[in-house]
């Protein structure tokens, strides 16, 4: 196994917090593999690039020879996560939950190693605890305690009502850590308080308290908000390789090097060296070239993220349109139709002010010809093909 010092270097970069403080040098010293947990609901069929921040690190301890477990949480997504939400989150059906998690184990071992992956259902245990039983974990927290967590604390004060059963999430959480007898836990940093939950049921029930490891939540292509379904803004680890390539060229210069460090798993000393090389002069986009096969061949293969690297140049690099544009009809206003507004009508933005925006930054055209005037108004009559970015295509008549 490497030294220790070394294993902390590897396995905290890209993290947010390592709690506590020097408890994963503790850990590391006890000689022996770690046992490493990571949890994750079902939500949804397919697994995105924000999720593999997460399996990545997994991937870190698991190359260093430690146990890592892959919880899928099928009991608790019956329950549905609240963290960061003011809304109470609807649960899932034992269908969905069933048919989500299926897909999930093919997912993950295009970067986890089958062999040395424990996969874990927290219905294992959850689903014999009797109501006594549940209780009985119940009394182990306050009411206080967890109105000290943020999201509950703000739809508390807001007048938003908090369901009985989304204090059940967190101690669900917490108590998977005392089946599986975690060392350590991985998660996002909307996971921080469940994690901590983690510890302080770990302690009651007798055993050494895990790490808690937070890392960020990467933002999705908009560069803003985190990367979701729900916001469209997402890489999908099964799309096709042109597809995925694409959508990582569409990320802005400055979020390349957010996804270096946190999906690539290239040295920290490489990055370093490329981002250096851009400075004083590479072409962005070459950086962004290679963090783009990377990730296109870590899902499909190397002549998979070679192809498309060679389609996006190409399609794009030489101006050229796809060859299938979706088309579309949209009704006008008294004749005419503001630019801002048929682009959100055509699904090529998510809102007008997103339209507006994109117009500034000089990413909206039309039959090739950048849109400058957000005033735009497009006349009744008029086919033309538009333009958002460097994927987004639509041909567009204005009935």
């Amino acid at each position: 196994m490497t030294g220790i010092d070394e294993q902390i270097a590897e396995l905290t970069r890209g993290t947010d917090e390592v709690l506590p403080d020097n408890g994963l040098e503790a850990k590391l010293k006890l000689g022996r593999p770690l046992i490493v947990k990571a949890g994750f609901d079902p939500t949804a069929p397919d697994l995105h690039i924000g999720h593999t921040v997460l399996i990545n690190k997994m991937r870190q301890f698991q190359q260093l020879g430690h146990d890592v477990v892959f919880l899928i949480g099928d009991f608790t997504g019956m329950i549905g996560d609240p963290s960061g939400k003011n809304t109470t989150r609807p649960p899932l059906s034992t269908e969905d939950i069933r048919a989500n998690a299926s897909t999930y184990e093919a997912q993950i071992f295009k970067i986890l190693d089958e062999e040395k992956t424990r996969i874990e259902f927290n219905s294992r245990w959850m689903g014999d605890m009797d109501a006594a039983g549940l209780i009985k974990l119940a009394a182990r927290h306050t009411v206080a305690r967890m109105l000290e967590r943020d999201d509950f604390n703000k739809r508390y004060t807001g007048g938003q009502p908090i369901s009985i059963h989304e204090f059940l999430y967190p101690l669900v959480q917490g108590y998977d850590s005392v089946a599986l007898n975690a060392d350590v836990e991985l998660g996002g940093t909307d996971q921080k308080f469940n994690l901590l939950v983690g510890r302080q049921l770990q302690q009651d029930f007798g055993q050494e308290p895990q790490i808690v490891m937070t890392t960020p939540l990467l933002e999705g292509l908009d560069g803003v908000k985190k990367m979701s379904k729900s916001e469209d803004n997402y890489i999908g680890i099964t799309e096709a390789p042109g597809e995925m390539f694409g959508k990582i060229m569409s990320i802005s210069d400055e979020m390349m090097w957010r996804y270096f460090e946190v999906l690539s798993f290239r040295r920290l000393d490489d990055i370093a060296s490329l981002k250096r090389a851009v400075e004083e002069g590479m072409n962005p986009r070459d950086a962004k070239f290679e963090l783009g096969q990377e990730i296109v061949a870590r899902f499909h293969d190397d002549a998979a993220a070679e192809a498309a690297k060679q389609e996006f140049i190409s399609r794009f690099q030489q101006g050229a349109m796809p060859e299938e544009i979706p088309e579309m009809s949209i009704a006008s206003q008294d004749g005419q139709l503001g630019i801002a507004h048929l682009l959100k009508g055509a699904g090529l933005v998510g809102s007008t002010s997103e339209a507006f925006r994109m117009i500034k930054q000089g990413a909206v055209k039309i039959d090739g010809q950048r849109v400058e005037d957000r005033s735009l108004q497009i006349e009744a009559g008029s086919t033309n093909v538009y333009q958002v970015g460097k994927r987004k295509f639509s041909r567009v008549s204005i009935t």
